[in-house]
């Protein structure tokens, strides 16, 4: 059981009020604004002033600034529960807000500010916010969670490998993928236990039946064929024995989802989100693994795992705790569950873009409006309630 957080008395701004708000606002802001930018960058009808390739750029800003964000928003959130500790607000709150601002600012504008300083203010903050989780989980003597504070420390580091390597070596190939490896497990060990959760309290409330199954063994080697076919792929993507690791990963992860009883909650938008977005984890490993057989171009699993897994789990994620930390009621309203089917297609466009070379421009156009759409609109209809104390969502 989770421990109850206390809560200090707090007079400043809402919106530092808790760790979800100014991540999840600014987050999904930039993860929308990122991709509007990008396309044009794309096709060389503008630049950007960053030591960066294009391509780095757009996959440095969704992978280690939009998602740490995320991650971040996530994290200071669920930690007092965990630990019972107060939540960080306020300046220390600010703090880690501004060292996320200021690593967007010098990594677009890396060229003027030089690689090495943009490398040092962009990596600061998960570097911190490292700190700060380990600090928590200890002083809590929460355990159990050092396992998620390992992970985001190794997120860290891939973020300054691709700094790194991309200065050395012109481009980030090695650390975008151990970035894109390390959300992945955060995703798959964190979904493993919200997803089954939800599930079962929204299904006992209603009607007795078949309910998710409960963490168990099979999980835990889920897990671990996860976590290693994934090393696999860092190193050596291409390998037949990556790709067969990467195929039974994905019959894993498929078994995983199916346990959890998605199919009983069509009723619950919150929580069949949660299991659509997971789908997208199997398949991105079955994508992943066809490609060491030359089945399919390697970017059509990266983005069913980004655009899909990723994209789709943190906006049902960043939905519902927003929702459930606010006092609102935990119910997808009808623009709610629009920004979920636009972020849908986006995906699904996406990886259709790689799959059916033809139609890759129009569908690109498609998937990159979408996700802005998805993305911004979710920024817009949450606005109020992130930041303002008083209930008050917009429909």
């Amino acid at each position: 059981m989770s421990a109850t957080p206390r809560i200090k008395p707090y007079s400043g701004p809402a919106l530092l009020s808790y760790g979800f708000r100014p991540f999840f606002l600014l987050g999904s802001l930039w993860a929308g604004l990122e991709v509007l930018v990008w396309l044009p960058v794309l096709y060389g009808d503008m630049t950007i002033p960053t030591l960066f390739p294009a391509r780095d750029w757009h996959v440095h800003e969704l992978l280690y600034g939009y998602l740490a964000a995320v991650i971040a928003g996530f994290l200071l959130t669920a930690i007092p529960n965990w630990t019972g500790r107060l939540p960080l607000q306020g300046r220390p709150l600010a703090f880690l807000v501004l060292a996320w601002l200021a690593g967007r600012y010098v990594v677009t504008f890396s060229d003027r500010i030089g690689w090495l300083g943009a490398m040092v203010v962009d990596v600061a903050f998960l570097a911190l916010m490292t700190g700060a989780v380990v600090r928590e989980i200890v002083a809590g003597k929460n355990w159990r969670n050092l396992k998620i504070a390992a992970l985001l420390g190794l997120l860290g580091v891939g973020n300054l490998g691709f700094h790194l390597e991309a200065h050395t070596e012109g481009t980030a190939v090695y650390s975008a993928r151990v970035g894109i490896a390390v959300v992945l497990m955060l995703v798959m060990v964190v979904g493993g236990r919200i997803i089954p959760s939800f599930t079962r309290n929204w299904l006992m409330r209603r009607e007795p039946g078949r309910l998710p199954a409960t963490f168990g063994p099979f999980d835990t080697a889920c897990l671990i064929l996860s976590g290693a076919s994934l090393a696999a792929w860092c190193v050596a993507p291409e390998a037949v024995a990556t790709g067969v690791a990467l195929v039974g990963a994905a019959v894993a992860n498929t078994v995983r989802l199916v346990r959890w009883a998605g199919d009983r909650t069509l009723a619950d938008r919150l929580v069949l989100v949660l299991h659509a977005g997971y789908a997208f984890v199997p398949l991105g490993f079955l994508l992943s693994g066809l490609t060491a057989f030359d089945i399919v171009i390697p970017s059509a699993g990266i983005h069913a795992w980004t655009t899909g897994a990723m994209g789709l789990m943190t906006l049902a994620v960043m939905s519902r705790a927003s929702l459930g930390h606010t006092g609102h009621p935990l119910a997808a309203s009808p623009a709610l569950q629009m920004i979920y089917i636009v972020a849908m297609t986006a995906a699904i466009t996406r990886i259709g873009a790689d799959i059916v070379l033809e139609w890759r421009a129009p569908l690109l156009f498609v998937a990159a409006f979408c996700w802005t759409a998805a993305f911004v609109g979710f920024a817009v209809l949450y606005a109020p309630i992130l930041c303002r104390s008083q209930r008050g969502l917009a429909q």
